[in-house]
Parts: structure tokens; C-alpha cells; sequence
């Protein structure tokens, strides 16, 4: 990693890793001024990283004598971050909790599960954490992350939930690896239960299936985000807006996907009549909001699920930079379905984990959950990789047909245009019916054109045949 000069001065504490992969990062706000006593773990400031808000903490008490960069800046990791009064002790950077490597160069698992919608188990060790977001890398050990004594090892996601749950979170018997206070271990001390402690050597099954979703009621859908409005000042004629951010990450980010997958395109349209008319009537019985995004869901994980389509499930391991690396195509077993957010922030794609294992109305909750939590940036880090496949619902706002860019490293995604009423054809007889515009994009280095389009064949055919789609796809 390229990190920022080192200083020599004992009392600077330099701006630590954000992530992996991440060589630095936009400081949105200052939490201390000059002059400032500060305690250990207490917030310095707040950087921007690919879509992800992260709090720095500081690592020892002492008064801050110099603030190293203005708010809007960009910051180098490996830079002074904030100055110290006096010779309070080591003003040394948390150590980062990076992936070891394997013996061949692959990055082994990460020592923490990721947080899910429905907290289950990840996939095994073998299976590749990939970049999980079409707008940046959020994977990583959150920044300031320690483990001083006396003082509890967390994220910053969770030392923010405990502030707002009032929890002591150093009085909480973490029971993540290595004593790390997980979300769950917050959530039981503020309940009064006591968390389950698992071990940390014990090896965690492959698979298990998902708990149901609690029986209290659905989170609202978060509302639509509309076009963010920028107004050129009064008397001028044009504005010069630099890439920061969440934009020049979105930048990157699909630079990346159109210079390395060779994308192709093939597009249907499905008679969602049948389907409408039971998504009616489910929504009546259940008294939640249903609309077709979790059938289509449910459709692409019995696709992907399906051997003859398994490419498509599928992430690439690839260094284009390094000629010695042997690129890889990695197929997985379970369905981790990302699905692309519209936000504020820019496009944010959280992803639902085993979604394969989930029916309609789980489905339709989980995305509703982390729509919101995206959209509030709410969402923690972790639930923002992993992802086999994405969607686009692109018909939410407008529009039938797209050409969607493939959530690189990933090698398929399927674009869902906005339903229309439509003349259906079926053995000479003409009717009226509810035509959804499906448009499935893939990397053809990795799937064949007949693959892809026999997949979203068959996509249409459940959608037009819906009475499987109300179960998981696998148990």
C-alpha cells in the first residue's frame, strides 16, 4: 500500500488504514479542536471512504496541539493526522487488521463474519471476498480499531451503537474472535440477556439456514431518491465540481469494470400478468408492500443455483498487473445478491447473503432494510461486499430496457426495467397483458452468449410460471 510520509515525531498520530486498499480518504469533519483534552477511543474526526462514513479514534489521551488537513481535503494514509501536547506515550497507528495471505498468494478469510440482514453464517474460507460494490471496495478492518488494555476491541459501527443504545462497551465479554465486541453482544447488554459465546478456534459450518424474519412489522421501502439538484451561483455560467468522494470512487470503480470485463447484453421481456395478480394478493394477505423486485430475485436464485447456469454465479480472481498471478474463475455455491441503491451519496449495492435460502416476503423485508440503512448510511461495511450477482432496478424510476455494468468482480447482472401494459401473443391469440423489460449483462470472457441467454430464458419462464417463486430456492 502507498501510505504518506511517516513522521518522526512521537506525538503525531498518522491517519491508519481506512481499508484495505484504500490509500487514503476525504475528511468530512473535525470531532476535536486545538487545544482539546481527549481521551482514548474518542472520536477525531470523520473521513469518507468509497460509500462508507469512518470515524478515526484516537489511540491515548492527551491535548491536541495541531489539526494536520481542512475539512474537504483529501488525506494520504501514513500522514499526521492530529498533533499532541507533551510526551503523553506512543502516538503509534492501530495496527490494521489486514488479511494474512495464503501460502499461494490468495487472501485468506476475513477473521470476522460480515454482518447480515439476517445475521447467518458466511460462505467457507475457500470462497472469495471480492469488492462487493460497484462504486468502491469496502472491505477492511474499520479504521482505529484497538485493543489497549481495558478497553474494548470493536468497529467504529459498533462503538456507534452502543453510544446510542447506552452501553458501556468496555464493560461488554466480546464474543467475536480474539474477545471483539460484535453488534449482537451490544444488542444482549442492552437487552440484559447474555450472547452465546462461540470459540474462537471452533470452525464455523458451511451453511446453515437462515432465521425467519422477526414476526414485528416491515421497515417502510425508503423512499425514492431523486436526481441530486446542484445549482450554478448566481451570475456565473458554468461549475466546476472536482471527483470527490463517492463520485470519483463511482468513476473508478466502472473505469475498472469496462477496461477489464467484456460485457455483453441480451434482453427479453416477461408476461408478469399471473404474477401481478398473485403479488396482489399476497400483499393483501401479508399487509406489506410487495412489489416485483423479490420475485425477480427469487427467479435468479433458482437460475443460479441451477449447475447448467452456475457461470453466471461467479466471481473473478485476476491481477492484470501481476503476469506471474494464475486469474481464476470462482464459482459459488450459494447466492449473495447484491442490489444496486440509489442514494444521495451516489449508488451504493448492499448485498442480501444466501438469498437463495430466503422466500418472497424475507426477500422483499431484506431489501427494504437495506435500502433504508444504505440511504440513512446506516449500513455497516461489511454488508457492502460479498455479492455473486447484482440487480438494478432500473424501472423504479424509468425506462425498459438498459445496458447495466457489471458489479466487477462479478460476471453478471440483471437490469429490471419498469412493467408496461403490452399486446401478448400466445399460439395466434392476441390479449392484453403486463410485459416486465429484463435485460441480463455478463462477462463474455467467462459466459458463453447461449448460456446467458438460456438463463434469462428460463428467468422468464418462472416469472410467467410464479407459483415456485413463493418458497426458498434451496433449504
Amino acid at each position: 500500500m502507498a501510505h504518506g510520509k511517516k513522521s518522526d515525531n512521537p506525538n503525531d498520530f498518522i491517519l491508519p488504514d481506512l481499508g484495505e486498499g484504500v490509500h487514503e480518504g476525504e475528511l468530512i469533519k473535525w470531532k476535536v479542536t486545538v487545544g482539546q483534552p481527549v481521551a482514548e477511543g474518542d472520536v477525531l474526526a470523520e473521513f469518507e471512504t468509497d460509500k462508507a462514513l469512518c470515524e478515526v479514534f484516537s489511540p491515548r489521551g492527551g491535548v491536541i496541539a495541531t489539526l494536520h488537513g481542512k475539512e474537504g481535503e483529501i488525506l494520504k494514509v501514513g500522514n499526521a493526522l492530529v498533533t499532541f501536547e507533551g510526551s503523553g506515550g506512543s502516538a503509534a497507528a492501530p495496527a490494521s487488521k489486514t488479511p494474512a495471505k495464503s501460502d499461494n498468494g490468495h487472501k485468506a478469510a476475513p477473521t470476522s463474519p460480515p454482518r447480515n440482514v439476517v445475521d447467518h453464517v458466511p460462505e467457507p474460507a475457500s470462497e472469495r471476498e471480492d469488492a462487493g460494490t460497484v462504486v468502491g471496495s469496502m472491505q477492511g478492518a474499520a479504521a482505529g480499531v484497538s485493543a489497549a488494555p481495558g478497553k474494548a476491541l470493536a468497529t467504529p459501527a459498533v462503538r456507534r451503537l452502543a453510544r446510542e443504545l447506552g452501553v458501556d462497551i468496555d464493560s461488554v465479554n466480546g464474543t467475536g474472535i480474539g474477545g471483539r465486541v460484535l453488534e449482537k453482544d451490544i444488542r444482549a447488554a442492552s437487552s440484559g440477556a447474555s450472547p452465546r459465546s462461540t470459540p474462537a478456534h471452533a470452525p464455523a459450518p458451511a451453511h446453515r439456514p437462515a432465521p425467519a424474519p422477526s414476526p414485528s412489522p416491515s421497515p417502510r421501502p425508503a423512499p425514492r431518491s431523486e436526481p441530486a439538484r446542484i445549482s450554478i451561483p448566481e451570475g456565473e455560467d458554468t461549475l466546476r465540481v472536482p471527483f470527490r468522494g463517492v463520485r470519483r470512487t463511482i468513476a473508478n470503480r466502472l473505469r475498472e469494470s469496462v477496461d477489464r470485463a467484456v460485457h455483453f447484453t441480451v434482453m427479453d421481456e416477461a408476461d408478469v400478468s399471473a404474477l401481478d395478480a398473485m403479488r396482489r394478493k399476497l400483499a393483501a394477505a401479508s399487509g406489506e408492500k410487495v412489489s416485483f423486485l423479490p420475485f425477480v430475485a427469487g427467479a435468479l436464485c433458482r437460475v443460479l443455483a441451477d449447475s447448467r447456469f452456475r457461470a453466471l454465479n461467479a466471481t473473478v480472481d485476476e491481477k492484470p498487473e501481476d503476469a506471474s498471478y494464475e486469474a481464476s474463475i470462482i464459482q459459488h455455491r450459494s447466492v449473495h445478491m447484491g442490489i444496486a441503491t440509489d442514494t444521495d451519496s451516489g449508488l451504493m449495492v448492499p448485498v442480501i447473503r444466501d438469498c437463495d435460502r430466503l422466500g418472497v416476503l424475507e426477500i422483499g423485508r431484506a431489501i427494504g432494510m437495506i435500502a433504508e440503512m444504505a440511504r440513512n448510511r446506516s449500513i455497516p461495511r461489511e454488508q457492502l461486499t460479498g455479492s455473486t450477482f447484482t440487480i438494478s432496478n432500473v424501472g423504479s424510476h424509468a425506462g425498459r430496457f438498459a445496458t447495466p455494468i457489471i458489479n466487477y468482480p462479478e460476471v453478471g447482472i440483471l437490469a429490471v426495467g419498469r412493467a408496461r401494459e403490452g399486446v401478448v401473443v400466445n399460439k395466434g391469440a392476441f390479449r392484453a397483458g403486463l410485459l416486465l423489460p429484463l435485460s441480463l449483462a455478463c462477462d463474455h470472457r467467462v459466459v458463453d452468449g447461449a448460456t446467458a441467454a438460456l438463463a434469462l430464458a428460463e428467468v422468464v419462464r418462472l416469472l410467467q410460471d410464479p407459483d415456485a417463486l413463493l418458497t426458498p430456492a434451496r433449504g
